[in-house]
């Protein structure tokens, strides 16, 4: 035997072999596999495991960094939050607001079915579930990420953080404070202590911080003595105070019917509630808000549109807006904004009388924008902000009636559109302006609209039909252009595609939409500029502490091709030179417009522009206690109201004041061929001062005798009313708009002859038709028909 020692582990058959056999040799020996291809870019299992343990441990760590290094830091300072200042862009001070409303109360002065109600619209889960809800962070972010609308995902504890100890801006740093200090804050106070403060701490708007605070403002009563109906809505104004203020925004009763409605299910759902006493339960109209007496007068409108330019521009939201020390320095300028109140006092507020019922449902909306520039640089709210809350100009639930025929034209020379017979669209394209004629080529219902006081023109141009404001006329164009082309130009000028009642029909035509006075001057203001388009701005410069806030930048664009909008501005001209705007031409210069009265005339609208001045005015009727849209018949101690009367007259007035000192600036048009206006700006002036001289000539002479002065004196307080003044009134509307040798009534009698309803006839040069005998020194006579 050999004396080498053994492999140990090896026993071999044969004594003459000396090392293992080959094949083990090999085995003992091999290598592992390389992966190769597609596979080498999938992790093993061995890499997999060791990522998730490394970053379970990085995750628990960074928690356990955070927990330690974050404290609950002291309140904020939103209990001794700055002013906002509000400035004309001069630099001088329109308004200043940012005095916290709040009255800290404990919870138990809150009563049980209004904290419920609060945790059923905000986090119904609360005295079960944990401080934080990640899932619920991840499911927020996702949705924000993916286009489903901003949502925080924050429990009420994590807000009452937010507002109590953080802001409101929306950054990770804050978040991830948020975030510990909730945990931290959940582990040391009660959940009793946590709601009693976000009770206090949150935003209710106008101004209210605090459930107290908003029971006052919303309804006047301690919080104790609200009900659970009262309870959900102001636990719904929690999501989004200005969305769901019904009285600052009638349109939006439907998505704060919806939310508050939700904030009950949610009680039902919980058991809090019993769906008998859901079911029983009305919803509870807030009151009229009550601003502070530093916004009164036309300031407080001013300071709302404002803020809902900023928050819905998305440039600072409310929360953040209302903690306070911003400055901001509008477009609006001084003196257009003086002259345009005083034209509203001049024409409407000093003609009122108390004791004239209609009077008190008379309200007054205005703005005026740059063209050039987009800027809006005056805005009429209301008579005081104080007495009426909402704002006149920015509401959208008023129809804006034949204000809206322009966009019908635009369209109609944008897409080179043709009559039913193939003809092209101008200005001096006949129409069939019968009245109640179907309109051709609609495949919904049948549709035949009403001309004003049931008139038929019977073959009538475009250029005479936007004159008359002839309904028939303008249903079959917006017919012949397509509905859908009329709605996306009208949208394309500056109207928003959101309006109510903004639909592809051949009714388009008539404004059943319920566009804003800001919205309808933006889109004028797109005619006067040739087509190009911007969407109009209110804020020049916004600051905080003296660091400048980033503002959107100017977007402006071709909306409609330069002939399109210059077209349309040669036919508006011929409107007020001989059309229902008349009482405009008081402007003194060039100017473009178009009337329009809502249905029941529950509101007037005059809506024009110079070269240099794009300016809307409406009349409005509403009743100061139901909030109800009342007519307009008998305001002003006028038979009716219409867009050629007292808006056109504040139009004038204001555009004259406005534009004082300026040189006289003649529309510059690219006109469709053939639709250039025969008479110049300069030659229709003399026209009309010839025609008053002729007027005041043909008035009495105060160096009459004594009989002759007495005589004249009486036949001038006879027939004041009927007689055009100097300056353009009412009645001259009837005298230049309607082409008479065509114009037929439904009994087939001429205007040549007694008109039926009483009016005077054409060689009497009074052409104020009448209602029941009494003369209409507005023009307009029925409440049927657009005007």
């Amino acid at each position: 035997m050999s004396d080498e020692p053994q492999q140990q582990g090896w026993n071999p058959r044969d004594a003459t072999v000396v090392g293992p056999p080959a094949a083990l040799e090999k085995r003992s020996f091999k290598r592992p596999r390389r992966r190769t291809g597609w596979r080498r870019a999938i992790p093993t299992w061995r890499m997999v495991l060791g990522t998730s343990v490394m970053a379970a441990l990085l995750l628990l760590g960074g928690f356990v960094a955070g927990y330690k290094l974050v404290d609950i830091p002291p309140a904020n300072a939103l209990a001794t939050a700055q002013s906002n200042v509000y400035l004309y862009e001069d630099g001088t001070q329109i308004a200043r607001d940012g005095e916290v409303n709040r009255e800290n109360i404990s919870l138990a002065q809150v009563p049980l079915p209004v904290q419920r109600a609060v945790l059923a619209a905000e986090n119904r889960d609360f005295y079960s579930a944990r401080a934080v809800d990640p899932k619920a962070m991840v499911r927020a972010a996702w949705n924000t990420l993916t286009g489903k609308g901003k949502q925080s995902g924050s429990t009420i504890t994590q807000q009452y953080v937010k507002n109590y100890y953080l802001g409101q801006e929306q950054t990770i740093r804050r978040k991830w404070k948020e975030f510990f200090i909730a945990i931290k804050l959940g582990r040391e106070e009660s959940k009793n202590d946590i709601l009693e403060g976000y009770l206090n701490t949150s935003y209710f708007g106008r101004n209210a911080y605090g459930i107290q605070a908003a029971a006052h403002a919303y309804y006047g009563e301690d919080v104790q003595d609200i009900d659970t109906a009262q309870g959900a809505y102001l636990a719904s104004l929690l999501n989004a105070p200005s969305a769901y203020d019904t009285t600052t925004h009638p349109e939006n009763r439907a998505a704060a019917l919806g939310r508050w409605k939700y904030t009950l299910d949610g009680m039902v759902k919980k058991k809090w509630l019993s769906p008998a006493e859901r079911a029983a339960m009305k919803f509870p109209a807030p009151q009229t808000a009550r601003p502070p007496t530093a916004l009164s007068g036309q300031r407080g409108y001013i300071v709302q549109a404002v803020e809902e330019y900023l928050t819905s521009n998305e440039i600072i939201d409310e929360n953040t807006l209302a903690t306070g020390g911003y400055r901001i320095t509008t477009t609006l300028e001084r003196d257009k904004q003086d002259a345009l109140t005083e034209a509203v006092d001049d024409q409407v507020m000093s003609k009122l009388d108390g004791a004239r019922k209609a009077d008190r449902n008379v309200r007054v909306g205005g703005a005026s924008i740059d063209p050039a520039t987009s800027k809006v640089v005056a805005m009429y709210g209301g008579v005081d902000y104080t007495k009426q809350y909402v704002n006149n100009a920015t509401r959208r639930d008023y129809q804006v009636g034949s204000t809206f025929k322009p966009f019908v034209f635009t369209a109609a020379v944008e897409y080179e559109a043709s009559t039913q017979d193939d003809l092209a669209i101008t200005p001096d394209t006949l129409y069939d302006g019968t009245n109640r004629r179907s309109v051709q080529g609609w495949s919904g219902n049948p549709y035949a609209p009403e001309n004003e006081d049931h008139y038929s023109y019977g073959p009538i141009t475009v250029r005479d039909a936007t004159d008359n404001s002839v309904n028939s006329v303008y249903a079959q164009m917006a017919m012949d252009v397509g509905p859908s082309r009329v709605r996306q130009t009208a949208i394309d000028l500056g109207i928003p595609a959101s309006t109510p009642d903004l639909n592809s029909s051949p009714s388009i035509a008539l404004g059943p939409a319920t566009a804003s006075v800001l919205d309808m001057t933006e889109a004028y203001a797109t005619l006067a500029n040739h087509g190009r388009h911007g969407t109009y701005t209110i804020v020049e410069k916004l600051t905080k502490n003296g660091v400048d806030v980033r503002l959107p930048e100017e977007d402006r664009e071709q909306a409609v091709s330069r002939e399109a909008a210059d077209t349309t501005t040669a036919v508006l001209q011929s409107v007020v030179e001989g059309g229902t705007g008349i009482a405009a031409r008081s402007a003194g210069r060039p100017a473009a417009g178009k009337t329009g009265t809502a249905e029941e005339d529950k509101a007037a609208w005059f809506a024009g522009y110079t070269p240099e001045l794009a300016t809307v005015i409406a009349v409005m009727g509403q009743d100061p206690v139901t909030g109800v849209q009342k007519p307009l018949y008998g305001a002003l101690g006028l038979p009716r109201i219409n867009g050629g009367g007292a808006p056109a007259k504040i139009w004038g007035q204001f555009t004259d004041a406005a534009l004082e000192g300026s040189e006289i600036e003649e529309f510059d048009l690219e006109v469709q061929e053939g639709a250039e206006d025969e008479e110049s700006w300069e030659e229709w002036s003399d026209e009309w001062s010839n025609e008053s001289s002729d007027e005041s000539e043909s008035e009495p002479s105060d160096e009459s005798d004594e009989s002759e002065s007495s005589e004249s004196s009486e036949s001038s307080d006879e027939t004041s009313e009927e007689t055009p003044s100097e300056t353009p009134g009412e009645d001259e509307e009837e005298t230049h708009g309607r082409s008479t040798d065509r114009r037929t009534a439904d009994d087939g009698e001429t205007d040549g002859g007694t008109d039926t309803d009483g009016g005077k006839t054409d060689d009497d040069e009074t052409y104020g038709e009448t209602r029941d005998g009494a003369t209409d020194t507005d023009g307009d006579t029925s409440d049927e028909g657009d005007r």
